[in-house]
């Protein structure tokens, strides 16, 4: 276990670990292929026999497009042979994503309603508003945790500054001086600016701007210096020598960018922050109908054709059983809230 800055919450693959002894969950769970249903492949108890009885919806508490889209449209697409019933994606975009996750809250909880929850929506959500109208550990149950995604932290071209610690001394140098673009108050791409910062004890301007491409088109006009986004999303540009990449936030290299060193790498360590996403069902739901939902979803998850989907999207499967995605959401929740209201970060 790597020493960080007090000041900075710990990483999401620490969970667990003080309690355990064991290497860093997140570290050992998204490594490999497959998913977190501990014990939901092995004999559990009965299903629910009238279980599902009608097509069951997934909420995803963004617009259309996106991680968290993706995820509910490979399983409508790909779950409702094993199910038995239709899937259907149902966008309920609002106040970011905290409308979609208030309404899964309260849905009535037979198994027919289901959330893309995540890092954005149960992390972040509490800490970026005071009422968020809803628990993230308490009122919803992990059905699977399916994985994870880094973020990257590019310049554009033409900075003169090619590694972390050199964007570090000149930031230190002269303070506000560098540029970093923002997606949005609250929004992933800030809260990783906003660790950087804080880990470094930095001072950069940062300009909000609404969604990553607006954002991407000053980088590359040479109006802004830098931008964390997802891996993903970043990764064509690299490539093309558009713009550079200058740290990744994950543990260990990120297999789409495999020539870019990890912020810790660079030295800086406590920089990880990484994207998560699972399904989760209202709590309260029946236990029968949860094993239910978690057996045929840990079956569709084997089907080499959908992890091939994921991972050739930058994924990094998740193998969190359902205790340990519960533990997640709880760490992380607590983590980001604590990190926000101390930064005093706030949704717009």
């Amino acid at each position: 276990m790597m020493c960080m800055n007090p000041d900075t919450p710990r990483r999401a693959s620490s969970i667990a670990s003080a309690r355990t002894g064991r290497a860093p969950l997140l570290t050992q769970a998204l490594c490999t292929l497959g998913i977190m249903v501990a014990g939901c492949l092995a004999a559990a108890p009965a299903a629910a026999k009238d279980f599902p009885l009608h097509p069951v919806r997934i909420i995803v508490p963004s617009a259309p497009g996106g991680g968290y889209d993706f995820v509910a449209r490979v399983f409508a697409e790909k779950w409702p042979a094993d199910l038995g019933q239709p899937v259907v994606v149902e966008n309920r975009a609002g106040s970011g994503t905290l409308l979609g996750t208030q309404i899964a809250a309260a849905a009535t909880p037979d198994g027919h309603t289901l959330l893309v929850g995540g890092l954005a929506n149960l992390a972040l959500n509490p800490g970026l508003f005071e009422k968020p109208g809803y628990d993230p550990v308490n009122d919803f149950t992990p059905i699977g945790m399916v994985g994870s995604f880094t973020y990257a932290l590019v310049a554009r071209k033409d900075l003169p500054q090619s590694s972390l610690q050199a964007v570090i001394a000149e930031a230190r140098a002269n303070p506000g001086k560098l540029v970093m673009a923002a997606a949005g108050l609250g929004s992933g791409q800030h809260v990783a600016a906003a660790l950087l910062g804080n880990l470094a004890r930095i001072e950069m301007l940062n300009v909000q701007y609404k969604g990553a491409q607006p954002a991407y088109t000053d980088l590359l006009a040479g109006r802004v210096d830098l931008f964390f986004d997802n891996t993903t999303t970043a990764r064509p540009l690299v490539e093309s020598g558009r713009i550079k990449a200058i740290a990744t936030s994950g543990e260990v290299r990120d297999r789409l960018l495999p020539n870019v060193p990890t912020g810790i790498e660079s030295g800086l360590e406590g920089l990880v922050f990484e994207s998560w996403i699972g399904l989760f069902a209202p709590a309260r739901t029946p236990a029968p109908v949860i094993e239910e939902l978690r057996r045929t979803l840990g079956r569709v998850m084997n089907d080499t054709t959908l992890r091939a989907r994921f991972e050739s999207n930058g994924w990094r499967l998740s193998t969190l059983s359902p205790t340990e995605g519960a533990a997640l959401v709880k760490s992380e929740a607590e983590r980001w809230t604590q990190f926000l209201r101390k930064t005093g970060i706030k949704a717009e």
